[in-house]
């Protein structure tokens, strides 16, 4: 069988895209999705998504990660998904769709799109780091020099340590580079690796940032410089819980083909 695909990035997070609107991708097929994220035996990629068709709203999202398990929400991936249904001319400039944490609106203009996401209303704070949800769990600990940090290493580390242990959590180191602006690198559990961007990891930065009073109170549009570009987060906040956050940045198709499987 050959499988027809396309190739997406959002910040250098890139993605195979499948339009599964008949329904016919094999989903329960861990290895095979595994070996299509491959970057030497298969396409490679970040994750895979497939955009399928949905009861209440434009179509559906369904993630994986690169090791072939269905995950929770992607938020480049999500970004990147809007791109493709633009170009399968699902809709013009504005949509929503279904994910696995709920339902999302976007808007796109020129390769630029904007992704709602979730209400965050709980940020835990530690001494060392935050934890919160963002579609997705992360782990956010300031450090100095974040060029030079071992994220592999200390991501890793972390990600299989107390108290994640096997359901695990990303983790994003991040250093304060301005008034409201972060670099931020992120260890994403299911690569098992370091990405060049990650999109629920810098939306739960900002927030966490925001939380801890690394930005003035009043400040709610944080910039993030990831090593695969720039992505911005704004939100509003409402007696302590983050409402209307939003994603953006740049979601680019890179290319399509087809591949036996």
């Amino acid at each position: 069988m050959n499988l027809h695909f396309y190739k997406y990035q959002g910040t250098g997070n890139d993605f195979v895209m499948i339009d599964n609107r008949s329904d016919f991708f094999p989903k329960e097929n861990v290895a095979l999705i595994n070996k299509l994220c491959d970057r030497r035996f298969g396409i490679g990629g970040d994750g895979l998504i497939l955009l399928e068709n949905s009861e209440t709203s434009d179509f559906k999202m369904v993630y994986f990660n690169a090791d072939g398990n269905e995950s929770t929400m992607c938020g480049n991936g999500g970004r990147c998904l809007v791109a493709f249904a633009k170009k399968l001319n699902i809709f013009d400039k504005e949509t929503t769709f279904d994910a696995i944490d709920g339902l999302h609106y976007a808007s796109i203009e020129n390769d630029i799109v904007s992704l709602q996401m979730i209400d965050v209303d709980s940020v835990e704070i530690h001494d060392t780091h935050c934890f919160l949800d963002t579609g997705s769990p992360h782990h956010v600990q300031l450090v100095s020099d974040i060029d030079k940090f071992p994220v592999f290493n200390k991501g890793k580390e972390i990600r299989n340590g107390a108290p994640y242990f096997e359901e695990g959590s990303n983790v994003n180191f991040v250093e304060k580079t301005g008034e409201a602006s972060f670099k931020v690198r992120t260890y994403e559990r299911g690569v098992e690796d370091e990405t060049l961007a990650c999109g629920t990891g810098v939306t739960a930065v900002a927030i966490a940032m925001h939380r801890t009073e690394q930005v003035k109170n009043a400040e709610t549009k944080i910039n993030t410089k990831v090593l695969g570009g720039d992505l911005t987060v704004s939100f509003n906040v409402e007696q302590g819980v983050y409402k209307n956050v939003f994603l953006e940045g740049p979601a680019k198709f890179v290319f399509e083909g087809t591949i036996e499987i």
